[in-house]
This record gives C-alpha cells, sequence and structure tokens, in this order.
C-alpha cells in the first residue's frame, strides 16, 4: 500500500502543480487512497519532495533529482512494481506497466538517469522512452531488464 500511495503521490506532482499538503491528500483521496496529515508529512519526507517556485509566484512540490542510495532503491522499487513488458521499435523503446502506474515509472526512469535515455513520455500504462542511437536503445533494454528482474 504504502509503495502504490508514494507511486501515486509521484505521479500526481509531475502531473499537477500541488501547492500544499491539503491539496496532495485531495487528490489522493479522490485517487482512491485513505491518507492523514502525517502519512502525507512522512511520505514527503521519505520520497525526499522538496518545494520550488513556479513562475506564478506560487510553490510546487517536485522530486529532488538525488541519486542517494535510498532514493535510488525507491525509483527501483517502483519501476519493478509497475514493469510488466517492454519492446524497441529502432531507437524507441515502449515500456508496458501496470494501470495507472505508467507516470510512476517514467518519473522513476527519469529520476535514475539511466545513460543512454533521452526522455520519457508516459500515459496511463504505457511508456514510450526516446533513446539517442539504436546501439544505446539495446544497452538501455538490457539494464532496464536487470533492474526489473531483481538485479541491478
Amino acid at each position: 500500500m504504502k509503495i502504490g500511495r508514494q507511486s501515486k503521490i509521484i505521479e500526481l506532482i509531475s502531473k499537477h502543480t500541488i501547492e500544499t499538503q491539503e491539496e496532495l491528500a485531495d487528490l489522493l483521496v479522490k485517487a482512491g487512497y485513505h491518507v492523514t496529515q502525517a502519512t502525507i508529512s512522512r511520505d514527503i519526507r521519505e520520497l525526499k519532495l522538496t518545494k520550488v517556485a513556479t513562475d506564478n509566484g506560487k510553490q510546487k512540490y517536485i522530486v529532488l533529482a538525488n541519486q542517494e542510495s535510498g532514493m535510488a532503491e525507491k525509483y527501483i522499487r517502483i519501476l519493478r512494481d509497475g514493469f510488466v513488458s517492454m519492446d524497441m521499435a529502432q531507437n524507441i523503446i515502449i515500456v508496458k506497466t501496470v494501470a495507472g502506474m505508467a507516470m510512476a515509472v517514467a518519473a522513476a526512469l527519469d529520476a535514475l538517469h539511466i545513460e543512454g535515455i533521452v526522455g520519457c513520455i508516459a500515459g496511463d500504462d504505457t511508456i514510450m522512452c526516446a533513446i539517442r542511437t539504436v546501439p544505446d536503445t539495446i544497452s538501455v533494454m538490457e539494464k532496464l531488464s536487470k533492474i526489473a528482474n531483481g538485479n541491478k
């Protein structure tokens, strides 16, 4: 439940400009998660979310692009929990995920800074990853396969 909720939090903050814990809690409740303010606060601390100023003078939560091992492990867990399969088309990898997990898995892929991935676009259960070159595509698929299957 905790991993699913934290995956949803990452998804929500990547989709929406969320300024307060109350806004985050409301979105989580709408998504079917029953949360308390203490749970939200703990999740924010564990995910190492921080607030940054937006162009319109407000603030929003973001995930720090921090590669410390604790965070990397959380992103790897999200990737493993959501990953279903992948296929390639030239220098594009299509990653299939559990329904509703594509945004969280794409955010995890971005945060893990896997060499060769230029960027990811996510829907509900599908991610399109643009890769620099065709040879890099094969290398990235091997890395993703190792991570998804429990090897780093």
